[in-house]
């Protein structure tokens, strides 16, 4: 058996990393009164998928029986996808920003949407997200505040 992450994002990622996540970087350029960086138009969508979803799809995974999961690949997202701009409306409420973002030229190879199909995970591991989007970024604007 697989899993397969869709955008993982929550505290403790480091928002300084090429390998990190554009939550972090939003929040932490956000909270200090920085511009943050879209490449492209914004449209562009993705499952983002809240840390603690994450670590209950391991413990489904853990104890899910065998012959149900083996060989198997199953996705760990939240079957939702969000554009950049929604995103960026959110956490402007979230971080009291009031700026606008920078638009930069699209980077090459970046996917333009992202969608995972949960139905089997759900299915065979029983798993159900259990934080929101929304309350994922809350509690990880709340993190880095802090």
């Amino acid at each position: 058996m697989a899993l397969r992450y869709f955008n993982i994002f929550g505290p403790w990622q480091d928002p300084s990393s090429p390998y990190s996540g554009v939550l972090a970087k939003f929040i932490t350029q956000m909270l200090a009164g920085q511009q943050p960086t879209i490449f492209g138009d914004g449209e562009q969508s993705r499952d983002f998928t809240y840390i603690d979803n994450a670590v209950e799809a391991n413990l489904l995974a853990c104890k899910a029986p065998a012959q149900q999961v083996a060989g198997k690949v199953f996705n760990v997202a939240t079957g939702r996808r969000v554009t950049l701009n929604e995103t960026f409306k959110l956490l402007q409420t979230l971080t009291s920003y009031s700026g606008s973002p920078i638009y930069g030229a699209e980077r090459g190879g970046d996917i333009k949407h992202s969608l995972a199909d949960i139905s089997s995970a759900e299915e065979h591991l029983g798993y159900k997200p259990k934080v929101n989007f929304e309350d994922g970024l809350r509690q990880t604007v709340d993190w880095y505040r802090s």
